[in-house]
């Protein structure tokens, strides 16, 4: 399922995965190496489902010019992060993109802690639990357990959502300092189309007013108008790292008055019990 709320947030902006981001971070920071970041924009420019891209294609998602798109797929390719199809002359993502992925979910001991709880929570309010971490300017799903076959919203481990509009993202707004907080905002904003941005702002500072009350946040059809769901940080080493979790299922079955009263609480309960058993 996807919605235009999301479809917008997602594809819009200056990001890091595109050139004008990562020329406009190279300005901020002499540190940053700008080849990195462009050849890390190319593999991160391959969408859910697809699986070759020509030269001229990545040229287009991401800014870059021509000759650089050409000279970063070859080593790329070389290195093993790519494939190339003589016959398509296009490129797919590689096994040692793979590999990657395997080393950073095997090394994530959250995830292995989490998933036991975030099964029982989801049989328990019969609906979807995620666990999501930030990326750039998106949340990223780390782990996905399901209630009941007919409440299955799917999300798949590696997805991308949305950040401004979604509980998961949202949660993870209000468990930042101040400082982080503003600095995450900033981003996030600039990748939002100039006319939504007052209003992304505007459920992200409702956000946290419900979190100050409530203890966690809402998302009620802000993505997806058919989609209602709760969030909370979950800080973890001495909340130096911030995730998040979520629980979300369809407009009929999660009624406002229901995340509050039962569903919410359920999820802050779920949370407290990682946190206590990752010490």
């Amino acid at each position: 399922m996807s919605g235009s709320t999301g479809d917008a947030e997602q594809d819009s902006g200056d990001a890091l995965d595109t050139e004008a981001g990562i020329q406009a971070e190279e300005g901020r920071d002499r540190r940053f190496v700008t080849a990195l970041a462009r050849g890390l924009a190319i593999l991160r420019c391959y969408k859910r489902s697809e699986r070759w891209l020509a030269n001229s294609e990545i040229a287009t998602r991401t800014g870059l010019p021509r000759p650089t798109v050409s000279r970063l797929t070859y080593t790329l390719t070389r290195l093993g992060y790519l494939e190339h199809s003589q016959r398509f002359e296009k490129y797919a993502l590689g096994a040692s993109v793979l590999s990657l992925g395997h080393a950073f979910l095997t090394g994530e001991d959250v995830r292995s802690v989490a998933r036991p709880l975030m099964q029982t929570l989801a049989d328990e309010v019969q609906a979807t639990v995620l666990l999501g971490a930030l990326d750039q300017t998106q949340m990223v799903v780390l782990e996905v357990c399901h209630g009941a076959q007919a409440f299955h919203i799917r999300r798949e481990v590696g997805e991308r959502l949305p950040h401004g509009t979604t509980a998961l993202g949202r949660a993870y707004l209000v468990g930042l300092d101040e400082q982080r907080y503003e600095q995450v905002l900033a981003a996030l904003l600039n990748s939002v189309p100039k006319p939504r941005r007052s209003e992304v702002r505007q459920g992200i500072e409702q956000a946290r007013e419900d979190y100050r009350q409530h203890g966690f946040v809402f998302s009620l059809g802000d993505w997806m108008p058919e989609l209602y769901a709760v969030g909370v940080p979950l800080p973890i080493i001495g909340g130096e790292r911030v995730l998040a979790l979520s629980v979300s299922g369809p407009l009929y079955a999660m009624t406002r008055e229901r995340l509050v009263g039962e569903v919410g609480p359920a999820l802050m309960r779920a949370r407290d019990r990682v946190l206590a058993r990752l010490g």
